[in-house]
């Protein structure tokens, strides 16, 4: 439930929200996400949360992260840690809910809402926390997907839980139709 006049802040665990738009096989049209928050109550901030692999020529994620970063969205980032598991395989790490859960308590004081994008068992003490400070918490992530991607203890902490896939018509982008698209003659092997 979400009042007009309240104050809103959403906080995005960027790699969690991507996993759980994918694993039901949409994306997220983040303009229309704010445009949805921003109709809900007063937006006062929305944080997007994500590690970025800093010795990449190219990162796949850059582009979306400046045109957050243009749009309204408050960039939260730090290089990933790349290593070698012991079976030989590249890995990467990069872990933010310290940094979302710094920035939700110092911003506790000045909300009435806060909405969580991520399933992520380990903010279920940020969330009582939050609660405790008198701020009602909404959590997004889904259980519609197999295994669901929200851990039962967060859900049950959260004050509302809103299921992601409810949120598709409102925040997916449309899927591109590839039929429409002109084909590329070279690629396919004609001249």
């Amino acid at each position: 439930m979400f009042y007009k006049d309240e104050r809103l802040a959403l906080f995005i665990d960027g790699s969690n929200l991507y996993a759980a738009a994918k694993a039901l096989g949409f994306d997220i049209d983040y303009k229309l996400l704010r445009q949805e928050f921003m109709r809900r109550g007063k937006l006062l901030r929305a944080f997007y949360y994500t590690a970025l692999l800093e010795n990449d020529d190219y990162s796949p994620i850059r582009p979306l992260v400046d045109w957050l970063h243009y749009n309204g969205f408050t960039m939260v980032t730090k290089p990933a840690k790349e290593y070698t598991d012991s079976m030989g395989r590249r890995k990467v790490k990069g872990n933010m809910d310290i940094e979302l859960t710094v920035d939700a308590m110092e911003l506790a004081p000045r909300v009435d809402h806060i909405v969580l994008f991520s399933g992520d068992g380990d903010f279920r003490p940020l969330v009582a926390s939050l609660q405790r400070q008198g701020v009602r918490v909404s959590v997004v992530s889904t259980i519609r997907s197999q295994p669901p991607m929200i851990s039962d203890e967060l859900r049950r902490q959260a004050d509302n839980f809103i299921e992601l896939e409810d949120l598709r018509d409102v925040i997916g982008r449309p899927p591109r139709d590839v039929s429409a698209e002109p084909r590329n003659i070279a690629a396919a092997g004609g001249k």
